[in-house]
């Protein structure tokens, strides 16, 4: 079992030659630490910052690069042995103190493009400083994007937003400690303690923590870890049914910013069922990451939930892992919290330089802009070669993709922008997809993420002489990058020591810092995601169809005799003839599920049902 000081046992912020030191001793921690844990202060106005944004990039997809635009001239990849290895060297980035390199020698760009996207990457870091300052860098919903002030508070805008995010860091270590030591027990058992983290939440809630467990977790964690990250029931009653009996000792973290979000609003309203059933008082074990004053944290609040943690408006949920989102759950598991932070800020203070061949972050944009032309023409495929790693791709899948996938530029020219990422681990890729990778359609280019220790130090041995299981994995990923290369594959490697919460910090935060520098170079905002909320309105849609269809069946159900009606019957009661197919499958799904009886015909020939529902609710349940 991990012991209780190593949760948050580095002093943060840290001594090193980059930061200023300062003592984070226990005694520090919040002595009014009682069931709210933390109390949220009133918001000062904050002075009105605007961010200067870059010129337009992009125009539209199918067009062009413009003559203005750095357009990749693109020759053959570089063969010669002896010359790829001076390239090797020339641009091999290493960080001493975090253990990680980047090698870009596999992708093909030339000196004359880079220097042509010189004054591109001036402006993007002169757009980062300003984000950092605390400028409005999401003009469509007004906030300012401050998460990097959660791994260096110093940075913060004003000394209220800074007391709020270490706050909140003393709050979290103390709560995991006294949950991990016994001293704050489940309520049905005394003298027990708890022994499952349950966290329901979605998106960049559950993505960026179930990435954490998977890859530092210990093998055996003072609390177990399950998440409900959707609203499927089946999925949900999995994981409930998994936890059994202990769900008694279970603490239920629920995050949400707005405390509206469909899918974890279902998921609580679940597990709160699954307590009554239970005989269990959910409210003793249940915490809430939330906003201040959200349908949630009010709700907590008046029920007296175990305790509250903020979500800052200045989070988003994709860059959130560093917040209560993330540090919570990692902490409660036996993850060293600090040493994750200790990790980002060191990266974070790499990605400030604007040298771009000393600024890893800006060397991965680089490789992004010309491997897909700036328009997102080929697929980026992660590849990390431990299994520790393997969320590493999904995590990714939503900082990247929801970050850069726009329609607009900040010009509000179409452009319909992208990076598309998918991956596997390493090497089971070898026995999956990297015969099209090599062969296939060349629609990709691929991240190899390398850990060099193997095992911890003592506890390797030879399959056979000379030769570890570790050294047939490492054979599997230098292979696959030649194999690759000799097809003009590009590949970028980004090497590591080994797994440790200081060396996936850094990976976090470098690939963060990545995502904010591209997306300045191809002009767009990285911090919103109005395709999210499109889909989310038009759920909303569907679902208050399904209301409709469910009063127009209820209605012809009360009458004797019982009323089936067919398709278009209940298309035109309904007073939405245009939407037949989404009231054949709603009806569909009903009838699966036992909702809704088909009368006549099947599901198979929509036109020849007839259905209903096969009770009458009196009480206009449906109205």
């Amino acid at each position: 079992m991990a012991s209780v000081s190593g949760i948050c046992s580095s002093s943060y912020p840290f001594k090193s030659k980059h930061f200023t030191a300062r003592s984070s001793p226990s005694s520090t921690i919040m002595p009014s630490f009682k069931i709210d844990y933390l109390t949220f202060p009133t918001r000062p106005k904050l002075a009105d910052r605007t961010l200067v944004l870059t010129p337009s990039v992009a125009r539209e997809v199918s067009a062009d690069l413009s003559k203005s635009d750095p357009s990749p001239k693109k020759k053959g990849l570089e063969k010669d042995p002896g010359a790829l290895w001076r390239r090797y060297v020339d641009w091999l980035y290493q960080h001493k103190e975090l253990g990680l390199f980047l090698d870009v020698s596999r992708i093909g760009f030339s000196e004359e493009f880079v220097e042509e996207m010189e004054p591109r990457f001036q402006a993007a870091f002169r757009a980062m400083q300003e984000l950092e300052k605390g400028a409005i860098a999401n003009p469509d919903e007004g906030r300012m994007v401050g998460h990097y002030w959660l791994r260096s508070s110093k940075l913060a805008p004003n000394p209220f937003l800074k007391l709020q995010i270490e706050n909140t860091l003393e709050a979290v270590c103390k709560f995991a400690e006294d949950v991990v030591s016994g001293k704050i027990k489940p309520p049905s058992s005394p003298e027990g303690r708890f022994t499952h983290v349950l966290s329901v939440g979605i998106g960049g809630s559950a993505l960026g923590p179930q990435f954490v467990a998977e890859a530092l977790a210990p093998d055996n964690p003072p609390l177990k870890i399950r998440f409900i990250d959707n609203t499927d029931p089946a999925g949900i009653d999995h994981q409930i049914a998994q936890l059994g009996p202990e769900l008694a000792s279970t603490i239920v973290i629920v995050i949400s910013k707005s405390g509206g979000t469909p899918e974890t609003r279902n998921g609580l309203l679940e597990v709160q069922k699954a307590f009554r059933e239970a005989g269990l008082d959910f409210a003793k074990q249940g915490v809430a990451i939330t906003q201040e004053n959200s349908l949630l944290d009010n709700t907590a609040r008046i029920e007296g939930w175990l305790a509250r943690f903020p979500m800052f408006d200045w989070v988003g949920g994709r860059t959130s892992e560093m917040s209560a989102v993330g540090l919570l759950p990692a902490a409660l598991q036996g993850i060293d919290i600090r040493e994750m932070l200790a990790g980002a800020s060191l990266m974070d203070e790499a990605n400030r330089t604007t040298v771009v061949r000393n600024n890893p972050a800006a060397l991965l944009a680089l490789c992004w802009y010309w491997a897909s032309d700036g328009v997102g023409s080929k697929d980026m495929v992660i590849l990390p070669y431990k299994d520790s790693l393997l969320l590493f791709s999904r995590y990714l899948q939503q900082l990247v993709m929801e970050s850069i996938g726009k329609e607009f530029d900040l010009d509000g020219n179409r452009v319909n922008q992208g990076l598309t990422v998918y991956g596997n681990k390493g090497s089971t890729d070898q026995h999956a997809y990297i015969q099209q990778l090599r062969e296939g359609v060349h629609n990709f280019f691929v991240t190899f993420i390398e850990v060099l220790r193997d095992r911890p130090p003592g506890h390797d041995w030879e399959l056979e002489p000379g030769v570890t299981c570790g050294d047939y994995l490492f054979g599997m990923l230098q292979g696959t990058r030649s194999a690759l290369y000799a097809k003009d594959r590009e590949s970028v490697t980004v090497t590591v020591q080994e797994v440790t919460a200081r060396s996936v910090g850094a990976m976090i935060a470098l690939y963060e810092r990545a995502v904010g520098i591209y997306a300045s170079l191809v002009n767009i905002n990285a911090y919103h995601q109005p395709g999210v909320e499109a889909g989310k309105k038009a759920a909303g849609e569907v679902l208050a169809l399904q209301k409709r269809v469910l009063a127009v069946l209820n209605e012809a159900s009360c009458k004797e005799p019982v009323e089936p009606l067919t398709l278009d019957e209940v298309a035109e009661r309904c007073h939405a003839p245009e939407d037949i197919e989404m009231i054949y499958k709603i009806i569909a799904h009903m009838a699966a599920n036992d909702r809704a009886l088909i009368a006549e015909g099947s599901c198979g020939s929509p036109r020849s049902i007839k259905v209903f529902l096969g009770e009458c609710y009196v009480d206009d349940l449906y109205a």
